[in-house]
């Protein structure tokens, strides 16, 4: 069952039944029916589609982020955000999608050859809750453009953002068989990916979740990308501005209630500024991220999507205090309500287990570095390796720094975020593959080679 709950207030809004085996099976049928045609306009043609649901995300962008608030408590004015980057995602493919796709001569030893760039069919993509447009954008846009079709899974807790983005695309001329939602359950994902007219799958979500697919897809072998957790390291080296270095990573980490695969997780401090550092963060934590409505452009932090989730976080927090970690600040549930208190904590040690987990919520885990090198030691001390960021003055040291971290995108003097030209993706159990920029429509085409003669 798909259904909205308002995590502002816990009360149930919608319900949605789950698609059927049938209605599973016949929306298989119409994207795979509908690639041949979708792939034969000209990839002008299939870009001006894009660039008018860029328009269209545009003029619904108060809708889009009213959605967001009522199903996963994101806070208005972050919606209305995330719909900016979604449109700055349709536009660039579509102004972009021409050259990207153009063939790549080769000139060989002993004649010449071309690479052509095409799609490879019909689509799956299981989409998470934590940014129920933005997410879809950066797997959609690029492959729409590119030729392919999508049956399009979102997750049980975004019926109304799955239904408004279907109705966005096809206003905006996507033809109602290339872009087709499902509200398939979890349990009917394999059926979907064992279905030879499915070519690839592309899921955001937990590393639970990406190694079933993962071990379903491969099992037929099927294309995969993978956007799996995230625990990235934020390394502060030195700063002349400490309150602005303070409230900037703090910012970084309450980003959607610190619901954010590539929030930075673990702020690693130099020895030296450790301590202010923490009592500041505590203060600034404590002040100024104060619970209240995700609809009021005035909240600073609001519910988590979910009581399930907020209980997660909650008793994630409980354990490393339990374990000995240090609790400085927050950590509190309150009801009614997905509500959790803004958190900060310290001297968390391999030995417990928020030194390794993702904690997907309002959390702050401060370490304190002897060096520089023990710094990247810290940082690269994890399973994980999608995003990090370094904070620094010099910008040599912050680069020799970031060459040494063991993960997909590294920022220096910023945190996470995003952008539609910038390559996005991680390593080791951060997933597969890239979205976004040039690499984000390359993950599921057919790049042909063409001997000429």
């Amino acid at each position: 069952m798909y259904s909205v709950t308002d995590p502002a207030r816990g009360v149930l809004v919608e319900e949605v039944a789950n698609s059927t085996e049938e209605e599973v099976r016949a929306a298989i049928g119409r994207v795979a029916g509908a690639y041949p045609g979708w792939r034969g306009r000209s990839v002008g043609e299939r870009a001006a589609v894009v660039a008018r649901a860029a328009e269209l995300f545009a003029e619904r962008a108060d809708e889009l982020a009213a959605i967001m608030t009522l199903e996963m408590g994101k806070r208005v004015n972050e919606g209305r955000g995330e719909v900016g980057i979604v449109v700055d995602i349709f536009r660039y493919y579509a102004e972009h999608g021409t050259a990207l796709l153009a063939d790549e001569p080769i000139d060989l030893r002993d004649g010449k050859a071309v690479i052509t760039k095409g799609p490879i069919g019909a689509l799956l993509g299981i989409m998470p809750w934590n940014f129920p447009c933005y997410q879809v954008a950066r797997f959609v846009a690029p492959n729409l453009v590119l030729g392919n079709t999508i049956l399009l899974k979102h997750a049980s807790i975004c019926p109304r953002s799955a239904r408004a983005i279907e109705e966005i695309l096809h206003a905006a001329g996507v033809p109602d068989d290339v872009y087709v939602n499902t509200y398939a359950s979890s349990r009917q994902i394999p059926a979907i990916l064992a279905d030879p007219r499915i070519a690839g799958v592309s899921l955001t979500g937990s590393e639970q979740a990406g190694i079933s697919v993962a071990a379903e897809a491969g099992k037929n072998l099927k294309k995969t990308v993978l956007e799996l957790g995230g625990s990235d390291p934020l390394i502060v080296l030195d700063t002349d501005d400490l309150d602005e270095t303070v409230n900037a990573t703090a910012t970084a980490r309450m980003r959607n209630c610190g619901q954010s695969c590539n929030a930075p997780k673990r702020m690693i401090v130099l020895a030296g500024l450790y301590d202010e550092y923490v009592d500041r963060l505590t203060k600034r934590v404590t002040e100024y991220y104060v619970p209240g409505d995700p609809a009021d452009p005035a909240t600073k932090l609001p519910p988590l999507a979910s009581a399930a989730a907020a209980d997660e976080v909650a008793a994630q927090v409980a354990k490393a205090v339990d374990q000995g970690a240090t609790l400085r600040a927050g950590g509190h549930r309150i009801t009614p309500g997905a509500y959790l208190e803004a958190t900060v904590l310290t001297d968390v040690t391999p030995a417990m287990d928020a030194y390794y987990e993702e904690i997907f919520g309002p959390v702050v885990i401060v370490f304190k570095a002897t060096d520089e090198d023990h710094a990247v030691e810290l940082a690269n001390d994890t399973p994980f390796g999608l995003g990090a960021s370094v904070w620094g003055t010099d910008p040599d040291r912050n680069r020799r720094v970031a060459d040494r971290i063991d993960a997909g995108m590294v920022y220096l003097n910023r945190a996470g975020g995003s952008q539609a030209d910038l390559p996005f993706g991680g390593i080791k159990r951060s997933g597969l593959g890239r979205e976004l920029g040039p690499a984000g429509i390359e993950e599921f085409m057919n790049k042909k080679s063409i001997r000429l003669g």
